[in-house]
């Protein structure tokens, strides 16, 4: 179940930085669809916490690499709205599901 939702967690946080690049690259007008920039982060944020609860009840170290994550999940929403400064702190992330990723794949 880990590998299942470490890796979902994963696919979230890719397909949210991805929407995000476009939008700053300005190749998607997010004007009237910035509802789903929100709705891919809650995912994010859903996701990651219970594969993080859930590796931890089953005691799998994947979800623990997760665990560095959700500080700057945490932070993101009061990032402003300064690009840079919020493109670097969703960036920060992306080593713990790397991280995460490796983990789960190796380990089943």
């Amino acid at each position: 179940m880990s590998r299942i939702l470490v890796t979902a967690a994963a696919v979230s946080y890719a397909a949210n930085a991805a929407f995000g690049a476009a939008v700053a690259a300005k190749v998607i007008d997010n004007g009237r669809i910035r509802w789903v920039h929100h709705a891919l982060f809650s995912t994010t944020v859903s996701l990651t916490v219970i594969a993080v609860a859930a590796s931890a009840v089953q005691r799998r170290p994947a979800g623990l690499a997760l665990l560095p994550a959700l500080g700057p999940l945490a932070a993101l929403p009061y990032a402003g709205g300064r690009v840079r400064r919020h493109a670097a702190l969703a960036g920060s992330a992306a080593p713990a599901y790397a991280a995460a990723l490796v983990s789960v794949w190796r380990s089943h």
